[in-house]
């Protein structure tokens, strides 16, 4: 689309906006913006961490019970 000139000032007129829609479109940007924060700063969804919880507490119960006895004063036991 052609930008219409101005002959009273010899050069292009500026493009003509609907302030409600910059509002708007601006207003969706922001929120956009925030929940691209929010989604870093939160990270997971509560079922992805509630999975990660429940495979770490299943993995520390392999572990401990496979996990071998040690002699007092041993390094290990320390």
């Amino acid at each position: 689309m052609a930008i219409p000139t101005d002959p009273e000032y010899g050069g292009a007129m500026a493009e003509i906006i609907n302030l409600r829609l910059a509002r708007k479109a601006h207003k969706r940007a922001e929120a956009a913006r925030t929940a691209a924060e929010n989604r870093a700063r939160h990270g997971q969804s509560r079922a992805a961490r509630d999975r990660a919880r429940a495979e770490a507490a299943r993995t520390e119960r392999t572990l401990s019970g496979a996990r071998r006895d040690t002699l007092p004063g041993t390094p290990e036991a320390d």
